[in-house]
C-alpha cells in the first residue's frame, strides 16, 4: 500500500502561511512528522498562489533538505511542474493529468523524461466522471493515452474521483465499483484516492475516512493521499492490510507497532 502524505497543502490556511512568510522550519517539521508516521512520498501542493511554481520551488528545497523521501508534486499547472521537476532530487509522483489536451499534452513528456509515477483523474473535457461506468470509459481512454507514450501500468495511478458523500450518497459505492473494475480491466494500473474528499461536510469526518479505507482496501485499493500522522487512520489501514494477506506473516504490521506509529 502506497502512502501519499497529504499535509504539505496550500490550501490548509496555516501551510499558506508558512509558504507566504517562508517559515522553513514549519514545513520541515510537517514534512519529518509525515515521513515519521510512514509516509511513501510527501504531497507538496502551493496552488493557492499566484506565483505558484516559485512557491512550489520553495516547497520543494526546504522540504529536501530535511528527509529523501520522495516528493508528489502536486500541481495543474504545466508550466509550474516544468520548471520546478528539474530540482527534484528522486523521481516524483506528479498529481496529476485527466483526459484534457490542455492538462495531458504538457504533462506527459515529463513524466517520461524524469521517469515519474503520475496520478491519473477519472475526468475529461466534458465530464468530472460520477458513474462507475463514467469512470471505467475515462479510466480505458488514461490507460491508452498514457501507454502510448510508453509509460508503464506499473507508473500510472488512477483516482476514480471520490465526491463527498454529504452531496453524492452514491459516490462512494460508484468508486469503489469503478476501483475493483480498474484493477481487473486494465491489470498492472494502480489505483488511488484523496481519501478525505468521502467525508467533507459530515459530523465525525475520520470515522467515515477509516471506514471507507478499508472498504476501498477490500476493492483493490493500493494506495492513498492521506494523513499518515493519524494514528487511527494509520492503524485501520495496518490491520486491514494483515486482514486482506497483504502483509506477509504481518512483519510491517509488528515493525510499525515497535515503532509507535500505531495507536
Amino acid at each position: 500500500m502506497l502512502i501519499v502524505a497529504e499535509r504539505i497543502n496550500s490550501s490548509r490556511k496555516r501551510i499558506a502561511n508558512a509558504i507566504s512568510e517562508r517559515d522553513a522550519s514549519f514545513i520541515q517539521t510537517e514534512a519529518l512528522v509525515q515521513a515519521k508516521a510512514g509516509s511513501d512520498y510527501i504531497d507538496v501542493n502551493a496552488g493557492s498562489f499566484r506565483d505558484e511554481a516559485e512557491c512550489l520551488k520553495w516547497l520543494v528545497d526546504v522540504v529536501q533538505d530535511v528527509t529523501d523521501i520522495p516528493l508528489c508534486l502536486d500541481s495543474a499547472n504545466p508550466d509550474a511542474l516544468s520548471r520546478v521537476i528539474p530540482v527534484v532530487k528522486k523521481p516524483p509522483m506528479i498529481n496529476s493529468i485527466n483526459l484534457k489536451p490542455s492538462r495531458l499534452e504538457p504533462i506527459l513528456p515529463l513524466v517520461v523524461d524524469y521517469k515519474a509515477k503520475v496520478i491519473a483523474l477519472c475526468e475529461s473535457e466534458s465530464i468530472m466522471a460520477a458513474t462507475t461506468d463514467a469512470k471505467i470509459d475515462i479510466a480505458a481512454g488514461l490507460v491508452e493515452k498514457v501507454t502510448a507514450r510508453g509509460i508503464p501500468l506499473d507508473d500510472l495511478y488512477i483516482d476514480p474521483l471520490i465526491f463527498p458523500l454529504a452531496t453524492n450518497s452514491r459516490s462512494a459505492l460508484a468508486s469503489l465499483e469503478a476501483i475493483e473494475r480498474i484493477r481487473k480491466e486494465f491489470p498492472g494500473v494502480h489505483t488511488i484516492c484523496g481519501l478525505t474528499n468521502v467525508s467533507h461536510g459530515l459530523p465525525n469526518r475520520k470515522l467515515v475516512n477509516r471506514t471507507f479505507l478499508i472498504t476501498a482496501l477490500a476493492r483493490g485499493l493500493d494506495s492513498a493521499i492521506l494523513d499518515p500522522s493519524d494514528k487511527e487512520l494509520y492503524s485501520a489501514l495496518k490491520a486491514a492490510l494483515i486482514i486482506l494477506g497483504q502483509d506477509e506473516y504481518c512483519l510491517e504490521y509488528i515493525h510499525a507497532y515497535r515503532e509507535g506509529r500505531l495507536g
